[in-house]
Formats: structure tokens, sequence, C-alpha cells
């Protein structure tokens, strides 16, 4: 076994684990950045990951993955950051346990992560909304569990993995109806719900049946569903849709278009930036900005109060006293 297996094994155990309590969300994606990279690598090499190096995941080893990220996997600038954070994490771990690589690590941290526009927001629309949901087929299991999952998911703006952990005893239906989550930062938070939304949600946790403390939307072998598979679902589902809404044969509709939705809801209906900030569980209000950025509305109000640029103007000249009109008047 090479220097890179222990110290890989020690970054998740002793670095990430121990030292800094890293929570489930940290660890889940810092590991599928390494399943990603040693097999990147070990297809570059015909290594085993076992029998890797330290110097063979080397700065240009390092682009060259970040680059295929990009371009064959269709990752976006975001994702690609993400990951050389979590590689910039272990290597900055491994510089302190393994000096003799300090040259090769030294270059690895020096990759900077690339800078990106930022694009304005996608949400739906309340007929879009509407058309999604109807393309779930009611007379399926599936589909009344997909159905419930976007629901839930357009109305509550939880993130992908925060649906994903839910549980029947997560969802409280009696007074005062809200769904408990735990979320990012370790923050828990309560959302409330819509009676539409206790509808649906109440026939189908009856309908589950299911030990509380089992997925709430669980596959068909009763696991818990994976983010591709939501993904994969919201694709089909948007297709089908499109012939009842025209607009979204345009648009990709993932899971994180559903939380925009949500904000976006709120944000019609006159909710302040801060409370949207609480529901959505941004760290900062500033985070919630991006919505105001993005509708079009709440632009168009405000030009509808300022007067028309093409209106003219009385430019004529008024004196400010009688004894200079007197002398205009000459």
């Amino acid at each position: 076994m090479s220097a890179l297996a222990p110290t890989l094994q020690a970054f998740f155990t002793d670095r990430l684990i121990r030292q800094r309590n890293a929570s489930d969300h940290t660890i889940a994606a810092y590991r599928d950045t390494m399943r990603l990279l040693l097999g990147y690598v070990t297809a570059q090499t015909g290594t085993a990951p076992s029998r890797l190096d330290i110097d063979q995941l080397d700065a240009p080893m390092i682009g060259s993955f970040l680059d295929h990220l990009e371009h064959e996997r269709a990752n976006s600038v975001r994702t690609r950051n993400a990951r050389l954070s979590a590689i910039h994490s272990l290597f900055r771990y491994a510089a302190l346990t393994h000096p003799e690589h300090a040259d090769s690590i030294a270059r690895v941290l020096a990759i900077p992560p690339k800078r990106f526009d930022r694009a304005v927001i996608a949400y739906l629309t309340e007929d879009e909304v509407d058309a999604l949901l109807a393309a779930c087929d009611a007379g399926t299991w599936t589909g009344r569990r997909d159905h419930a999952l976007l629901l839930l998911a357009t109305q509550t703006g939880l993130r992908i993995s925060e649906l994903l952990a839910l549980t029947p005893h997560d969802v409280h239906l009696g007074a005062g109806p809200h769904v408990a989550c735990h979320g990012k930062g370790r923050k828990d938070r309560i959302t409330p719900l819509t009676q539409a939304t206790v509808t649906v949600l109440r026939a189908w946790i009856a309908e589950l049946g299911a030990d509380p403390d089992a997925p709430l939307f669980p596959s068909r072998r009763g696991t818990r569903l994976s983010r591709d598979a939501i993904e994969r679902r919201l694709a089909h589902y948007t297709t089908q849709a499109s012939s009842a809404s025209p607009s979204l044969r345009g648009k990709t509709v993932t899971a994180h278009v559903l939380r925009h939705t949500t904000a976006m809801r709120l944000l019609h209906a006159g909710v302040d930036t801060s409370v949207i900030a609480l529901w959505l569980g941004h760290v900062s209000v500033e985070t919630t900005q991006i919505y105001l950025h993005a509708d079009m509305t709440l632009k168009e109000k405000a030009l509808a109060r300022t007067s028309p640029p093409g209106r003219p103007r009385d430019s004529r000249y008024r004196p400010p006293d009688t004894l200079l009109a007197w002398l205009e008047a000459l």
C-alpha cells in the first residue's frame, strides 16, 4: 500500500471526522470527489487506487481531472470549483504528514478556482408548476410518490439532500402542520405546510405504511432515493409537461430550480427577504438577494413608477426672482 491510501483514510477519519467534526453532507461530498478522482487517475495510469502514490496525483493530473469534469462529465464551473476545494483540503492535510512530497503538493495547492459568470437564476411559473405536478401519473405508486415529492419540494424549497433525508417521523400533519429537517451547516429548521400539501402527504404516508424512521420517498426496493434518480424523474416529467406548458421546452428543471421557485413565490407574495432566508436556510440574507435580481415583476413595477424616457419635459427657464423676471421680459 502506497502513502496515498493511508493518508486518504486518515484525512477522513482524523481530519474531517475527529478534528473538524464535519457534517455528513461534507463527508459525502468529499467522498464523492475522491471516488471520481481515484477512478480517473486509475483509468489514466492503469494503477489500482490502493497502489497510487501522492506524486501520481500531481498538478498536471489534477488539472486534467478538472477538465474532465467540465468537458466530459458536463459539470458546471461551480461543481468543478467545489471538487477542487475538496482536493485542496486533502493536500493541505497531506502537506503536514508527508513533507517529502512538499513540491508536488505545493503545485496542486497553487491550482486556482475558475472564475465564472453569475447567471440569472431559473425558476418556474405557476402554470409550469401545475403542468409538472399534473405529469405525475396518480394511477401508479411511483407517480403518487413523485407527485408528493415534487409538491413538497416546490412548497417548502427544501434542498435535494434534505428531501432525501426525510422520514415520516419528520412530517407533522396535526395542528400547525410542518416538516422538520436537518439541513446544511448543521441547522435544524421547521417549514410550515399548506393544506393542499398536508392532504397529499397524509394520503402518501398512509399508503407507505412504513416504519416512521424509513425514507419518506423510497425507491421500489425500499431504499433511499439517490440524487440522480430524482433528477432523472424531473427530466422525465419536464418532457411530459412541456406539451401542456410549452415554455418548459426551453428550461432545464432540476431540484434546485424547484427551490428557486419557492423563493420567487414568497417574493411575489411580498415576503421580506430576511424571512425568505430563514425559510430556505440561508446562512446570510445576502444570498437571498439573487432573487431580487431575477424578479422581472418587481423591475417592471419599478419601471412603471418612473416617467417614460420619451416624454417631453418642460424645459422653459423660470427666473427665481421677480426682478430677474422683469429683466427677462425686456
